[in-house]
């Protein structure tokens, strides 16, 4: 017999993106700060202080979406000849 957990799981639906684009897996702070090349602290200090790349919270873990890091970093860009 299965149990109920089974039997729901089995049931759910698929959850595929409506917009047809794939979902990336979501980064942890460890993968970011490897990613950008920053160290763990400073992801958290920028999170606790409303800068950076906005983390999400899943459960009680930091997570970020990969299209937020990259446009943030986009915004992070300076021009040398705008003076």
């Amino acid at each position: 017999m299965r149990s109920s957990r089974a039997a729901q799981s089995a049931a759910a639906p698929s959850r595929t993106p409506a917009s047809g684009s794939e979902r990336r897996p979501l980064a942890s702070p460890e993968e970011l700060s490897a990613y950008l090349g920053v160290p763990l602290g400073t992801l958290y200090s920028w999170n606790h202080r409303g800068v950076g790349p906005k983390a999400t919270k899943v459960g009680r873990h930091l997570r970020y979406r990969w299209q937020e890091v990259d446009a943030w970093v986009d915004a992070q860009t300076t021009d040398n000849d705008a003076a």
